[in-house]
């Protein structure tokens, strides 16, 4: 079944913005740690920004500084703004959640349990 919802993907200029939301299909996949990750044709999955709980935040080094995650409980989404984006950042864009608490909540998948389908972001030159 699908757990989690992925939306706002598109196409963009370099150095236009998007953001992307994540909707949980129930309360247990939106209590614990989240995360966004990316992966584009025929590269591995990267880690790309993670958020506990207590709304701590960390990033992997694709951000670079320029994209924020979020997260509103009272509309148990989550969220990713993207601004200053660069060709590079094209990919597969993924939401992930930890379905139980964890000692860490950071850039690893192996930390989540519970996966979107995706949504594609293309920024061209």
């Amino acid at each position: 079944q699908v757990q989690l919802v992925e939306s706002g993907g598109g196409s963009v200029r370099a150095g236009g913005s998007l953001r992307l939301s994540c909707a949980p299909s129930g309360g247990i996949y939106f209590r614990y740690c989240m995360g966004w990750f990316r992966q584009a044709p025929g590269k591995e999955r990267e880690g790309v920004a993670s958020i506990d709980e207590d709304g701590r935040k960390a990033y992997g080094d694709s951000a670079k500084g320029r994209f924020t995650i979020s997260r509103d409980n009272a509309k148990s989404t989550l969220y990713l703004q993207m601004n200053n984006l660069q060709p590079e950042d094209t990919a597969m864009y993924y939401c992930a959640a930890s379905r139980q608490r964890t000692l860490l909540c950071t850039v690893v998948d192996s930390l989540f349990s519970a996966w979107g389908q995706g949504t594609q972001v293309t920024v061209s030159p």
